[in-house]
């Protein structure tokens, strides 16, 4: 560890000598607040649209929050010391953290009550803080002034206010005192704005003379971050600190670092990323003289587009209405009949207002009228929630009968020659923007939402549905006319796309289920107009600068208005569904199209909240990972891997609006998804791909230098992967976290994951370092032990001084990863053969290497250190996984920290088959183990995992004596189940005693006891 002592006199200020902490350890090798990271990620993540950065197009999902990638950086520049207590507690300060930050982040969200206050906590005199606004009499008065806090009693009922003359100071001290007595940093936390949310200068005042007392003697004098920062990039580095992102994606680990005054570089083969990676750095943090002239110029434009369309009086009716939303449907010929009939899961327009369409047989023309009823009765909103698409099926009634065809056979799927799914619908040509006359497909507007003429122009409109009338009709037939008329020349002048979409995993799908083969077919005439007036107003700007920003945003507002946008109603509001809400090009049966009043929202967008000016530009390059030419001393990367989302293709949806005369910077950069070049999927490619990439990383890094790599923790094979990449690179792991970033919601189950393991990587030493598989093993069961050992020695020390562990069990598992891989990736040949030949040589099905044989020597060495509270270290390494997954986890639940990826990752690291069998809720964010009552007979049968093993047996046991069974009943059962039952009786009291303490229900806990008293108190075998 490094040490404060060779800098001598601690208490002496030194000055900043240049490399002074070029060889030192970086404080993330060692110690990282990672729950509370987790915590305050997923806070951020929680903020939706309020996110800094998701003002300029929330499509790409893959951010990595802003609080994790300052945690990085400041965490790989922070140097360790003697004192890691010490370490820890500046590093929180940095982070907005401590007390005294909570304190201050609480005032400004304004959350706590002063009543909440006076209940909890003890105040010298606490009218110095509060007024009460009850009346009071003279006999009362003394009683109320003399009052004594916490109040307690009727007292409770006295309404409190701040004083309107108290400091600042003192009301951030009380508040303070009241956060102090709540238990853990989630419930205070909770009560806090984010950091990047406070005043900066204001929020750190208290942090730096604290900050530049622990280095002293380093010659640190620090008043900001980006000072301190400068300042250890020079101790460390003999500069500022260079931070590069070769994957920059959505632009936020660039964004941030900048933000922290690193100087930065970003680079990403997709054009699309590199355009939100720019547009982060320019507009929201290109300072508020730039953005306001980036609002100036979309408000121009905007009422340039709307003097257009009231020009036209396409989005008016005869009364002078102006339209909001128009809803389309699908409508097909039903084979049967011969009738064409509009396809809508749900007839249903609004739930909050009881607004349903109506199917009228129209035997004249073979058809379905389609009548707006408002105010509709609960039944027939009932009738409406069925419409005539169930279960991928056309469904409806004619003259007392139902007719029901398959969605497949309407469009003739079939199978290739080569296995591919294809269909018999006609492909649409380039200059196709609707259904021809003969298509199986055709399209029709069932509804329009109005807003009313005399609340146009106010802030509270007033808004109705209504079917179509002829007029509507006529407007729909000028669009039409226009784009006629105009698309040619318009695809030619780059107004409206004129690119293919080219056959994918994701792009099949237009394609095969619409005929669809050109990226404008997903735009209905109405859409193309409207856009192609923005774009023709925006090319016309002659600040490149300007007209890039004005492009970022129009990219935005595009997403928001496709035939892939669907309508969605509930009890509270209805409204439009963004195209990539689940990263994917779902075709639909009905969908949702803006009109302009309705769109402005998506362009005209106010980023006066998002003004966060960075001091240094973010240089940007659209070229592959395996390319970039300049150099860092930290590269920071969330990389594709398994199971990543397909932005190689989904984006190209905006590369074809945006690739044609682009400014600069655009203009420098290949507007093409170059999908041979992505790194994508898995499997050999995969590996390869990123090899390289990361190869370069390490070549133009120095021999100091770090590199962070973020990935999702899903699958085993990954971590697997992942090694021999860095491996292969000249790489090795020297630290490991694990944090919680994504939000928890009932959508995200099954395949989804909430949470991001943080690898920190070193160059490997140079020089040849043979290893073999025999001595590999012991040497990692040793790091992994010592690695734990120190952390839990630290959370000893931790929760004894503010009553809170530093490290979960994931941290923990992490930590034992790290400690296996940093031993495995020092060495440069295992078993005589090359790392780069055998991480980068073919891999057979289910091939186990001595990469997974390891990780799994580490997992398991790992969790045989992780022994639950309560539970002697004898019994833990007797049981199996699955009964040491579910008392792990019952210890686990005691603390409330009851998050479904905490059971996820835990069944991987027990080897559990099937966890699901012992769980009783798998809600993303309410996860409970199956309560011992609970369990059912065939949940504990000797087939099953739980009911082979000795805590199986005890549940039964323990139900029994739920159910008023005999206690030496219930012991003479156990005898016969368990043939080694006298040899394991000490592991079965061990385990009883243990859910007699952990148990959340009394009556199990009871139930423990009794059958656990039995058990002592036998006096010879069969009794």
């Amino acid at each position: 560890m490094f040490s404060l002592s060779l800098y001598g006199d601690e208490n002496k200020m030194a000055e900043l000598a240049p490399f002074s902490l070029k060889d030192a350890p970086a404080l993330i090798e060692a110690v990282y607040p990672a729950q509370k990271i987790s915590f305050e990620a997923q806070k951020e993540r929680k903020a939706g649209a309020g996110q800094t950065l998701t003002a300029i197009g929330s499509y790409w999902k893959g951010r990595k929050p802003l609080i994790l990638v300052r945690s990085v950086v400041l965490g790989t520049l922070l140097p360790q010391s003697m004192d890691t207590e010490k370490d820890l507690e500046i590093f929180e300060m940095l982070m907005g953290f401590d007390i005294e930050s909570l304190a201050k982040r609480a005032l400004i969200q304004n959350d706590i009550k002063p009543s909440e206050i006076a209940a909890n906590i003890q105040l010298r005199n606490p009218w110095d803080y509060f007024s009460h606004n009850i009346k009071i009499t003279d006999e009362n008065f003394s009683e109320v002034e003399g009052l004594q806090f916490p109040l307690s009693g009727g007292y409770l009922q006295l309404r409190l206010l701040w004083r309107r003359d108290i400091a600042e100071s003192d009301k951030i001290s009380v508040i303070k005192r009241y956060l102090e007595t709540l238990e853990g940093y989630e419930s205070r936390a909770s009560l806090c704005k984010r950091p990047e949310e406070v005043e900066q200068n204001w929020l750190y005042s208290h942090v730096w003379k604290k900050v530049n007392q622990h280095f002293l003697h380093l010659g640190v004098n620090a008043s900001c971050h980006q000072e301190l920062v400068e300042q250890l990039g020079l101790l460390r580095y003999g500069h500022c600190p260079k931070v590069a992102d070769t994957f920059s994606g959505g632009g936020s680990i660039p964004f941030e670092a900048a933000r922290l005054g690193c100087e930065t570089s970003a680079s990403d083969l997709n054009p699309i990323a590199c355009m939100l990676t720019w547009a982060s750095g320019s507009i929201i943090g290109g300072g508020k003289e730039f953005q306001v002239q980036v609002q100036s110029t979309l408000k121009k434009i905007g009422k340039q587009v709307d003097t257009e369309i009231q020009e036209l009086g396409i989005e008016f009716d005869d009364e002078g209405n102006r339209a909001k939303v128009y809803l389309h449907c699908v409508e097909v010929k039903c084979p049967q009949t011969g009738w064409m009939v509009p396809l809508c899961p749900s007839w249903v327009i609004s739930l909050q207002r009881n607004v349903i369409c109506k199917l009228i047989p129209n035997h004249v023309t073979k058809r379905f009228d389609i009548d707006v009823i408002s105010e509709a009765s609960h039944d027939e909103v009932e009738s409406a929630k069925q419409g005539t698409l169930q279960n991928s099926s056309l469904v409806y009634e004619l003259e007392g009968k139902i007719y029901r065809t398959s969605i497949k056979t309407l469009r003739g799927d079939y199978k290739t020659s080569d296995g591919k799914n294809s269909s018999r619908l006609r492909r649409w040509g380039k200059t196709d923007f609707k259904p021809d006359r003969d298509d199986i497909f055709q399209e029709r507007i069932y509804a329009i939402q109005w807003i009313a003429k005399d609340t146009l122009n106010s802030s509270r409109q007033k808004t109705y549905f209504s079917a179509i009338k002829k007029r509507d009709v006529e407007n729909e037939k000028k669009i039409e006319e226009i784009l006629s008329d105009n698309i040619e020349q318009w695809q030619f002048d780059g107004l409206i796309p004129d690119m293919e979409i080219e056959s994918g995993y994701n792009t099949d799908q237009p394609i095969r289920e619409r005929g669809w083969t050109y990226w404008h077919h997903l735009f209905t005439p109405r859409q193309l107009l409207i856009f192609a007036l923005f774009k023709k107003y925006i090319l016309r700007l002659e600040d490149p600068k300007l007209k890039s920003a004005v492009l970022a945003v129009y990219a935005k507002s595009i997403e928001w208005n496709t035939r892939l946008c669907r309508w969605a109603t509930s009890s509270r509001h209805e409204n439009q569904v963004n195209t990539f809400s689940n990263q994917a090009l779902n075709t639909l049966y009905n969908f949702a199209v803006r009109a302009l009043p309705n769109l402005e929202n998506h362009f005209l967008i106010d980023f006066s909240g998002n003004a966060i000016p960075i001091g240094n530009e973010v240089f940007v390059n659209n070229i592959p990972a395996s390319e970039i030419e300049c150099c860092a001393d930290i590269f920071i990367t969330d990389p594709p891997y398994a199971d990543a989302v397909n932005y190689h293709e989904i984006t190209e949806f905006f590369i074809a609006w945006l690739r044609s005369n682009p400014p600069s910077p655009f203009k420098e950069w290949t507007w093409d998804s170059r999908r041979a070049l992505a790194i994508k999927g898995s499997g050999d490619d995969f590996r390869r791909g990123m090899v390289a990439a990361y190869k370069a990383m390490a070549e133009h890094m120095p021999d100091n230098g770090m590199q962070c790599v973020m990935f999702t923790h899903q699958d085993t094979g990954v971590w697997a992967d992942m090694i021999g990449i860095f491996w292969a690179s000249g790489l090795q792991v020297v630290g490991a976290w694990y944090i919680a970033t994504e939000t928890t919601s009932e959508q995200k189950k099954g395949g989804y994951v909430q949470g991001t393991v943080i690898l920190m990587l070193r160059k490997r030493s140079a020089g040849e370092n043979m290893g073999f598989k025999q001595r590999l093993l012991p040497a990692v069961r040793a790091e992994v032990k010592h690695q734990i050992e120190t952390m839990l020695h630290l959370n000893y020390e931790m929760k004894g001084k503010l009553g809170e562990p530093v490290f979960n069990d994931s941290d923990l598992q992490m930590a034992g990863y790290a400690a296996a891989l940093k031993v495995l990736t020092s060495y440069t040949h295992i078993g005589g053969d090359d790392v780069t030949s055998f991480a980068l040589r073919p891999r057979a099905k289910g091939e186990v290497t001595v990469v997974d044989e390891i990780v799994q020597q580490a997992a398991e060495a790992a969790n045989s250190l992780l022994v639950p509270e309560g539970l002697s270290n004898d019994t833990w390494q007797k049981i199996n996984g699955i009964q040491r997954f579910y008392l792990r986890m019952m210890d686990i639940e005691t603390t409330g920290a009851s998050k479904l990826d905490n059971y996820q990752n835990f069944a991987k690291a027990f080897r559990v088959e099937d966890y699901g069998r012992v769980m009783g809720n798998m809600t993303a964010s309410k996860a409970q183990l199956k309560r011992i009552p609970d369990f059912n007979s065939r949940d504990l049968t000797d087939s099953t995992e739980i009911g082979a093993s000795w805590l199986g047996y005890l549940i039964i046991g323990l139900q029994q004596i739920l159910n008023e069974i005999d206690p030496q009943v219930v012991i003479g059962q156990l005898q016969a189940d368990m043939p080694d039952f006298m040899e394991m009786r000490p592991i079965l009291l061990d385990i009883l005693t243990f859910i007699e303490n952990k148990a959340p229900e009394k009556s199990t806990r009871e139930a423990a006891e009794v059958l656990g008293a039995r058990l002592k108190n036998m006096r010879a075998f069969g009794q």
